[in-house]
């Protein structure tokens, strides 16, 4: 072997065995946190049939309780241009854990009302759901960068809404969005960097 070739071949020996013990930086693809240890959503592809029933079978008996009542709802909580495809991969958890906290908050207080046996197995679920994604969503710290761009009009959306609108529109809106919420959205993040 000519020593120009012998050089250059013991080069890359030493930057590959360097590499893989750490000593040497390797560029990576560049994240704004790195995944979550413990994050495993792959089970919330697809929730099953009897799953997506009990859901069913909630929000049809909210649609018969509104014929009960009289209500007027302006605007749209969950727009229907929202998409958490356009969002970071990183910050598609973010979105959701907001979104389902939001639904439980709203929900729990319905399970006080006549809808509450058809809430119960709902419920569970999603609490399930959120425990799980809760290992997913990094810690935010408390100084330093805040969410931006989409992800901050998302969260702060769902923030003025508890403020702002009346509990029948929000339980209206929570209750339109819910199989979307497990459909689209719940199977986008668990979809990781393939939810395109």
């Amino acid at each position: 072997i000519a020593p120009g070739c012998a050089l250059v071949l013991v080069l890359m020996l030493m930057t590959a065995a360097l590499s893989r013990t750490g000593a040497v930086p390797v560029p990576s693809a560049s994240r704004a946190f790195p995944p979550a240890r413990g994050c495993h959503m792959a089970q919330f592809k697809s929730l099953s049939p009897q799953e997506l029933q009990a859901f069913k079978t909630a929000r049809d008996a909210f649609e018969d309780s509104l014929l009960q009542k009289d209500w007027d709802c302006s605007g749209r909580l969950f727009p229907r241009t929202r998409d958490l495809k356009h969002l970071q991969v990183w910050e598609r958890p973010v979105a959701l854990e907001a979104e389902l906290a939001l639904t439980l908050t709203v929900l729990e207080a319905m399970a006080n009302s006549s809808l509450g046996h058809s809430l119960e197995q709902p419920l569970l679920t999603l609490q399930h759901i959120r425990s799980k994604l809760q290992a997913c969503v990094p810690a935010q710290p408390t100084a330093g960068p805040r969410p931006r761009g989409r992800l901050h009009h998302w969260l702060h959306r769902l923030q003025e809404a508890q403020k702002k609108e009346s509990q029948d529109c929000l339980e209206a809106s929570v209750m339109f969005n819910l199989f979307r919420l497990l459909t689209q959205d719940l199977k986008c993040v668990a979809s990781g960097d393939q939810c395109v």
